[in-house]
């Protein structure tokens, strides 16, 4: 499924009755302009009503309201320039704003939902501003200059997360939230991928759950259950593929997976070669902004216990070569770095899902436990060596 279609399929549905909602305000500075009411439906745009605009701009739709409750989407449009809104039943919005920037600065009254709406539109114009202001950065290199886009995208949707979509996942902000764009290389993405990212399949899950609860039988959340599964089956398929990208021979008899990997003076460094010592397989990102701290953290440990026979293999992912090694000129443990970056052979290998992440191998080169599964590193250190 195209993002186009999955946008499309996106937003609103139709039911009639004799009750009514009204959607009504001023829109200045738009004399002689053609206003339209636009229902966006899971198949497209549908024009439901328009008017010719006077000298103060003002108009006022009354439409039929849905039979069920299920939140309802619509914009309004002059040209290119549109409002995004919710429906609920037959609720009253109020909108005000003037052309030609109605859609980058307007005020609405009379719904909570659209004004979550609003806030999410001009949060997501901020986040395209700040990726175009990154990519036409003189001082980033390629790989710099997406690192950077991924970081910024990835802090974006954490709080679209939590403070939009699981705070009330069965609001219709919520449900808008789901399908925000962000244009990359001129080409529109969506911020959640529901196709190929585990954790943006959750995210439509826990909508969909919820409004089966509250709209049961409503064709969003029947689009949202479609979407969902097709995700997971995608899903599926690519662990399956990934895992067969795994070499055999790089799995030890005791389960470890080998790296061997070049370090930062020019030397391969196999994993495995460390067997007899305690080693905390370290997957890190040196351009992140708490790396610093991490690498303090770190250098206690190994200060502590490396004369024991604690030794640290830390794995970067760091696009930029020449940066990692600037970083890591200090470092007195074992660095290396996979030059895939963000989509780096030892990161599928590990089934890393975040970084940094750690793990603990043992002096017979058997993996012991990953970070989640450790509250007290130091005494696993000491229990180990």
């Amino acid at each position: 499924m195209s993002v186009a279609a999955i946008v499309c399929a996106a937003l609103a549905m139709t039911s009639c009755n004799n009750k009514k909602f009204h959607i009504n305000g001023a829109i200045a500075d738009a004399k002689d302009s053609v206003l339209y009411l636009e229902n966006i439906g899971l198949n497209g745009p549908e024009k439901i009503d328009s008017v010719k605009l006077g000298e103060d701009g003002s108009f006022d739709f009354a439409e039929a309201a849905a039979d069920s409750v299920t939140p309802d989407f619509y914009r309004l449009r002059i040209a290119n320039q549109t409002i995004n809104l919710s429906i609920d039943s037959t609720e009253t919005v109020s909108v005000k704003a003037a052309y030609p920037t109605m859609s980058t600065k307007y005020d609405v009254t009379g719904s909570e939902n659209c004004n979550k709406i609003k806030e999410l539109v001009f949060k997501q114009m901020n986040l395209q501003a700040t990726i175009e202001a990154i990519a036409k950065n003189p001082n980033f290199g390629v790989d710099s200059t997406q690192l950077a886009i991924n970081n910024v995208i990835t802090n974006y949707k954490n709080d679209i997360k939590k403070n939009y979509i699981f705070k009330e996942p069965m609001k219709a902000y919520a449900y808008y939230a789901l399908f925000q764009t962000i244009n990359l290389g001129g080409m529109a993405n969506l911020l959640f991928d529901p196709r190929n990212n585990r954790e943006d399949i959750q995210v439509f899950a826990a909508v969909a759950t919820s409004w089966d609860t509250f709209y049961p039988g409503a064709e969003r959340g029947k689009n949202l259950h479609h979407i969902t599964i097709e995700g997971m089956k995608n899903v599926r398929i690519i662990a399956a593929e990934r895992a067969q990208k795994v070499d055999p021979s790089k799995v030890s008899v005791n389960g470890v997976i080998d790296l061997s990997l070049t370090d930062n003076k020019g030397q391969v460094r196999k994993l495995t070669d460390l067997k007899g010592k305690v080693v905390m397989l370290d997957f890190h990102v040196f351009a992140s902004d708490k790396s610093a701290q991490r690498i303090m953290m770190l250098r206690e440990l190994y200060n502590k216990y490396h004369a024991q026979g604690f030794e640290i293999y830390q794995v970067s992912v760091d696009p930029d070569e020449h940066f990692w090694k600037t970083q890591t000129a200090a470092i007195p443990w074992i660095s290396v770095r996979d030059e895939g970056g963000l989509d780096a052979a030892s990161l599928r290998y590990y089934n890393v899902q975040s970084i940094p992440t750690f793990f603990l191998i043992d002096k017979n080169n058997t993996l012991q436990k990953r970070d989640v599964q450790i509250r007290d590193i130091d005494k696993e250190i000491q229990s180990l060596l």
